[in-house]
């Protein structure tokens, strides 16, 4: 039986090893090893930059448990076998107390190689899944798998209230017990980031896939060049529409107006353009945005996912999805209004103090672990 004071051992799963999943991983595992409990690691071989592995490598002390990276697919395939066969054993030797996978196919292998009353399999989406449409066929195909783990679940932990109604919507009620514990940042992130010499206008960090819409961005900036207004951009990042980008820009005439960068941290990144830039078509609860504000960056976002939630009663300045025009309008309202759009980062870099705490994100999910051990257990 466990002791409601003993440490847990908690072994996470994840695939990439990449953006604001990672990020969130690596904060727990950071701060439930500080809180005393025993921590693994399970995720993919075949992805991450060299900064993942600098992560890694800094989490290692923090990780009793162990780090098994092993090959993990993005798609759905025969690898997907080899890849269960290897968490099942990675949860044998670890013999956690909680499971919890992140993102769909971490979730999917942490709740299909744990026996049911054995470890607590706890699930948080991270979106994945949630973002696809039902009427399409891949959509149709993960939201089917999703209902049938579902029954496989102890625990829901939903980053945000946003994937929490997604998940409703699409998949049913939870079928265990659930709560919501939003992503947060630490203290240590709201120190203001001084800006190097050669900064740009416009500074947009993340993939560089059409999910989240650097073309409109690309789009927008061309437009306002039109009419006389000379931005630049820096764009930092990686991903499958990287070289299309490049051609959209040489295309535009913004050779020398916009440069390309490899990912890097993003306080690093911070130091590189005045205004952040977040044009995605859809999101879930980017980090990216809560780690711009801490840091006092001028936002602009596109009104998806849980953003809104996090701008609370700062939304009405967010943008329609996939709108090069009103882009182009608060882009060059940003520019040109620069103590409207100081005063407004401030007010948002309070509401993310004040709703968004690192600390209570780590609690809130080891309370939630140990509530839903204590409720099977009775």
């Amino acid at each position: 039986m466990l002791h409601p004071a003993r440490p847990l051992r908690i072994l996470h799963v994840l695939r990439s090893p990449v953006g604001g999943l990672f990020r969130h991983v690596a904060d727990l595992v950071r701060g439930q090893s500080a809180r005393g409990h025993l921590v693994g690691v399970v995720c993919d071989s075949l992805t991450g930059s060299d900064n993942a592995i600098r992560v890694l490598n800094e989490l290692s002390p923090n990780l009793p448990l162990g780090l098994s990276r092993i090959p993990m697919t993005r798609q759905l395939g025969f690898g997907d076998v080899s890849a269960m066969w290897h968490v099942a054993a990675a949860i044998r030797q670890a013999a956690p107390d909680v499971v919890h996978g992140h993102g769909a196919k971490g979730g999917a292998y942490a709740r299909l190689s744990t026996s049911a009353g054995r470890a607590l399999r706890v699930y948080t989406p991270h979106g994945g899944s949630m973002l696809f449409q039902p009427r399409t066929a891949s959509g149709r195909l993960y939201l089917t798998l999703e209902k049938i783990l579902n029954n496989r679940t102890d625990l829901f932990l939903f980053e945000s209230g946003f994937i929490e109604r997604m998940f409703r919507e699409k998949i049913g009620k939870p079928a265990a017990s659930w709560r919501i514990v939003p992503n947060g940042v630490g203290d240590n992130e709201f120190a203001n980031v001084e800006l190097s010499a050669d900064a740009t206008d416009i500074l947009y960090i993340g993939e560089l896939r059409k999910l989240k819409g650097i073309d409109v961005l690309l789009a927008a900036i061309a437009a306002l060049r039109d009419r006389g207004l000379a931005l630049s951009a820096t764009i930092v990042g990686a991903g499958a529409s990287g070289e299309d980008l490049k051609r959209q820009a040489a295309a535009s005439g913004l050779e020398n107006a916009v440069r390309f960068l490899p990912p890097m941290p993003a306080r690093e990144a911070f130091a590189l353009g005045r205004i952040m830039a977040v044009p995605s078509r859809a999101e879930s609860f980017p980090y990216i945005v809560l780690e711009a504000a801490a840091a006092g960056k001028p936002l602009i976002a596109t009104n998806v996912g849980g953003i809104p939630d996090m701008f609370g009663p700062l939304a009405d300045n967010l943008i329609p999805p996939d709108d090069r025009a009103a882009l182009a309008d608060k882009l060059n309202e940003a520019v040109n209004d620069p103590d409207t759009t100081r005063k407004r980062a401030a007010l948002l870099c309070e509401r993310v103090r004040t709703n968004f705490s690192l600390d209570d994100m780590v609690d809130g999910g080891i309370e939630a672990y140990r509530a839903a051990i204590a409720a099977r257990r009775s």
